[in-house]
């Protein structure tokens, strides 16, 4: 499937003499939802990374499609604490950090400012597939300290439902669907761009339905430099 995905991209790169291809990285500011009606509260950002190359396909100079690969990171840091005003014991501290290649698909809307600079807004949705990653796990009970770490298990289910038994942050669902909305600055011979990615898909919860509530889905902002290639 990546693959199939990589050759369709790259194809639509090669096709089109008027495309804009160039590389992106950047850092990413991760987060989960906690709450049913879509907050992050009492979770922490998570400060992550994203790289790959995007293109636009030069489909006028004010209106434009981007679309690309991208490696990037999601997640959160989940703290408990077991005794109110004490944070030094009795708590639990969960960090996952998850990466994915994700396929964004945006709307771009250019606003010129002069003739090799301007600003642009962009919108769409993005499919992303789990790769890799890790969890840690830091308690204290009671004086007692202890560590734990695991590796990501992706679970190959149903991408449109929410079913997953025996959830947990090590143990997500492998396919992410969301809409991305951002905008920045082109400069000629670099992007300045900030992301913010509002996933759909619940993805370490047993509920049932996506639309049950807002629990468990991503909410991730990026902040990327992209440098234009081949042009």
């Amino acid at each position: 499937m990546k693959k199939l995905l990589v050759a369709a991209f790259a194809m639509a790169m090669l096709t089109s003499t008027k495309a804009q291809v160039y590389i992106q990285g950047g850092v990413n500011l991760a987060n989960i939802t906690k709450t049913t009606s879509g907050q992050t509260e009492d979770n922490n950002m998570l400060t992550t990374f994203n790289a790959g190359i995007l293109g636009r396909f030069g489909l006028s100079k004010v209106v434009d499609l981007e679309s690309g690969l991208l490696f990037t990171g999601k997640g959160s840091k989940a703290n408990t604490y077991y005794t109110s005003g004490n944070t030094s014991d009795n708590y639990v501290k969960t960090k996952f950090n998850p990466f994915y290649i994700e396929v964004p698909l945006n709307v771009v809307v250019r606003v010129p400012l002069q003739k090799t600079h301007g600003l642009f807004f962009h919108a769409g949705p993005y499919a992303a597939i789990g790769v890799a990653g890790k969890s840690t796990t830091d308690q204290k009970i009671i004086g007692i300290s202890s560590h734990s770490e695991n590796t990501i298990q992706y679970a190959n289910d149903n991408p449109f439902t929410s079913r997953q038994e025996d959830a947990a942050y090590y143990k997500l669902k492998r396919f992410d669907f969301g809409i991305n909305i951002g905008g920045g600055f082109d400069l000629g011979k670099i992007l300045l761009k900030a992301n913010y990615g509002y996933g759909l898909t619940k993805i370490n919860s047993t509920e049932s339905n996506n639309a049950s509530d807002d629990k468990n889905k991503y909410r991730t902002l990026s902040f990327s430099v992209g440098v234009p290639i081949g042009k």
